[in-house]
């Protein structure tokens, strides 16, 4: 589908360019996290947002489609404005971006990025450019709800294993059939890639490769669907489990195996556990048990029992128990809070964390919107005749959505606490916001290893 860049706006956008004082020349905008399920977010996502749609410049058929359909839409167009910038600018948008590093865990209320306008008479396209630049919600809201999975798992690791070394495969994406578009299973995809290593969402591992140069940001493993195993019938379930470990069970392997397709306790006790329990043995692979109905809490709790009936466990050095060749994989019903009834269930019956992963689907990619953490880009900075004014909003019906005043920015204290400053003010050691584009140049291209790192930093603290 070919992309307008002009018609990646509101409708109403189309007519503030005749709205502001007389004598405006500048205009200066942020986009911070109001408020919502958490205190703080975690940044991520703007890099390829810039790559994909400010990195295309309008030309002059752009400007004639836009025009021939906003005279049939009903609001005014601003053909000159448009050619302006298509002849002085190339068709790039006259602005400067600045943002805090991609990885960054961000208080609410601090700006995450800030935009304004580098061209006196184009310096609505700040405002223009809202639609486009505030659908950084996304990925920063799906960075936010991983990383907060990945808090409470590295919390039970901490407490019921060895080590932390799974824990970059204890929460998978399961969520590239729940989404919207192949576009957010890229970039919802790519989010929680910055805090996991294991997805079923393809799209988002050619994103990661193709917007921050990863070669491969995840990883997945052979897995069976329903139709795989009821394909042979009610009575061949035990086939179908054997076919999967003859075809992928290789010393080493790690495979995963849906068995809830007619009755999970029978499949885990009689045929796992009894019938293919020696076959599992020999094969040296790990096979990952997946429920996939029920009470998650419940079900993991006795399927996990069950396979160490049949498995036997081993005491690590925490005291807790590890089932021995087995793992299971829960991926229905998964939230933050079954996550943490799980794990929590899990350790009061004296197993590991190591024991079990997680899939989560829609509840990591869709199931959350702007208003998950009261996402909003505002104009904080108007110049009218070359002197910059403070504007904000204050409504006395909601006090919660109160804008800045000034050209903020995101800044860090002595005690290196974050905090707001104006540009006017900041030092250049407490600024923690960099120019990241400039009149259709990315100035700033860090590959995705070290947002990931950035962001695993926070869970040391």
């Amino acid at each position: 589908m070919a992309f307008n860049p002009i018609l990646n706006t509101d409708s109403y956008k189309l007519s503030h360019w005749k709205q502001y004082p007389p004598g405006t020349d500048g205009m200066y905008s942020y986009v911070a996290a109001r408020g919502g399920t958490a205190s703080h977010v975690l940044f991520f996502g703007l890099q390829a947002l810039l790559k994909q749609y400010f990195s295309q410049p309008l030309c002059a058929a752009d400007i004639d489609e836009a025009e021939a359909l906003v005279a049939l839409h009903g609001v005014p167009f601003n053909r000159a404005g448009f050619e302006r910038i298509l002849s002085l600018h190339g068709g790039y948008w006259p602005v400067r971006i600045r943002a805090v590093a991609e990885g960054e865990l961000v208080p609410t209320g601090i700006p995450m990025i800030t935009i304004e306008s580098t061209d006196p008479e184009l310096f609505w396209v700040v405002s223009f450019l809202e639609t486009a630049l505030l659908r950084s919600w996304y990925p920063i809201s799906v960075a936010t709800r991983s990383f907060r999975a990945k808090e409470i798992i590295r919390r039970y690791l901490a407490q019921t294993a060895d080590s932390l070394e799974g824990l970059p495969f204890k929460l998978h994406d399961f969520g590239a059939r729940g989404v919207s578009s192949y576009e957010s299973a890229q970039i919802g995809g790519m989010a929680h890639l910055v805090n996991f290593m294991g997805t079923d969402t393809l799209a988002a591992v050619a994103a990661a490769r193709r917007y921050y140069h990863e070669p491969c940001a995840g990883y997945s493993i052979p897995a069976a669907e329903h139709s795989t195993i009821t394909a042979w019938g009610r009575p061949h379930e035990g086939d179908a489990f054997a076919n999967m470990l003859s075809q992928f069970a290789k010393p080493g392997a790690i495979l995963a195996v849906v068995s809830d397709s007619y009755d999970v306790f029978h499949a885990v006790s009689e045929l796992w556990g009894e019938r293919l329990r020696q076959q599992v043995i020999d094969s040296g692979a790990t096979v990952v048990i997946r429920p996939d109905s029920g009470e998650p809490v419940q079900v993991v709790a006795e399927v996990i029992d069950r396979l160490a009936a049949s498995f036997g466990t081993t005491v690590n050095s925490k005291g807790y128990r590890v089932l021995n060749h087995v793992r299971v994989i829960q991926g229905d019903g998964v939230n933050l809070a079954s996550i943490e009834a799980i794990l929590s269930r899990l350790a009061k019956l004296g197993y590991s964390a190591d024991n079990v992963a997680f899939g989560m689907g829609a509840e990591l990619l869709q199931k959350l919107d702007r208003d998950t953490h009261k996402m909003a880009l505002k104009c904080s900075a108007i110049r009218i005749a070359g002197e910059w004014r403070d504007v904000f909003k204050d409504p006395v019906t909601d006090p919660g959505k109160r804008s800045l005043g000034g050209r903020v920015v995101a800044a860090r204290n002595s005690r290196s606490s974050w905090g707001l400053n104006t540009l006017e003010r900041v030092s250049d050691a407490d600024l923690q916001m960099r120019v990241v584009w400039e009149n259709g140049k990315l100035l700033l291209d860090e590959d995705f290893a070290t947002i990931r790192a950035r962001a695993a930093a926070h869970l040391e603290h």
